[in-house]
């Protein structure tokens, strides 16, 4: 049985479509090797975090077959399968990585099919929580190609094999036409303190209940990572608030919107540790107004 873990379900819940899961999850990205290709730099460690997430009361994993590839899937199968029936899976598809490690799209529809039977096959699972399209050709105004992908997802929802849509990458605009066509479980964008240019996304989700989930919740590439984690504000924020830098820019998400679902990663259970207590860290009105003044959101003067 998971142990109880107070200051995660002091976090509470949101729905991830048909799934109500708790706010704080776990990313499973940084489990395969370096760049995301290869095996882990520690294989049983790996298995003892994904164990240690669930136990401590996670239950909302995000994965992706091209994440080493097949690596990280593999772990969480053997590490946790079979699976608790609260546990939210949810993966992504629209690339693959080739021999040397590069990223490349794999978007047509047939081939967003075949990445859904391959995330269920390593996964060992007949269905998952939702599935991510993610857009990885750089547009943000979305057309038939776009309508084409979406049907393709619907067609494995209608057949049972995922149980909710995603979308990763996107504009509002990509947004705002999918929702004419189907329901949207998810959206998962780049969003955190020092780069907010998916807030009009974040903010139509919130308005139509749609959970979002920001990736790279402290920064990407390095340079806005270290803007974030060496700020004077967090580090004076985080003496009187008693929290390391990086748990002040996890727990501002958490406290930015109600549908924000937080999927944080780490190699280490030391690090998932710190990363599960982020919902004890609350922020009052004097800290949100320094994080503003510091890290303004867009349209407004710095």
């Amino acid at each position: 049985m998971p142990e109880q873990n107070p200051p995660l379900a002091s976090a509470g819940t949101y729905a991830l479509g048909s799934w109500q899961v708790r706010r704080i999850g776990y990313g499973a990205m940084q489990l395969a090797g370096d760049n995301v290709f290869g095996p882990p730099r520690d294989r049983d460690e790996a298995l003892r975090v994904l164990r240690a997430a669930v136990a401590g009361g996670v239950n909302h994993i995000d994965t992706a077959q091209y994440y080493g590839p097949g690596v990280v899937n593999e772990l969480i199968r053997e590490a946790l399968h079979p699976y608790p029936d609260d546990l939210a899976i949810v993966s992504k598809v629209a690339a693959r990585r080739d021999e040397n490690g590069a990223v490349l799209s794999y978007d047509e529809p047939h081939q967003l099919r075949e990445g859904i039977e391959e995330n269920l096959a390593t996964l060992g699972v007949d269905r998952l929580a939702a599935v991510n399209l993610r857009i990885v050709d750089g547009t943000t105004a979305p057309g038939k190609r776009f309508d084409a992908q979406l049907a393709e997802l619907a067609r494995a929802r209608d057949q049972g094999l995922i149980d909710g849509i995603g979308l990763s990458n996107i504009s509002r605009e990509h947004l705002l036409r999918a929702t004419e066509q189907t329901q949207i479980s998810c959206v998962q964008n780049l969003f955190n303190l020092a780069d907010q240019r998916s807030l009009d996304v974040l903010q139509e989700c919130t308005s139509r209940g749609i959970a979002f989930v920001p990736f790279c919740p402290l920064g990407w590439p390095r340079g806005i990572q270290n803007r974030i984690l060496s700020s004077p504000v967090l580090a004076d924020l985080g003496k009187r608030l008693r929290a390391t830098p990086a748990q002040l820019a996890l727990a501002w998400l958490l406290d930015l919107a109600p549908n924000i679902l937080l999927i944080p990663g780490t190699r280490t259970r030391t690090h998932l540790a710190e990363n599960l207590t982020i919902a004890s860290v609350r922020l009052d009105e004097t800290s949100r107004n320094e994080l503003a003044r510091e890290f303004p959101p867009p349209n407004r003067p710095a």
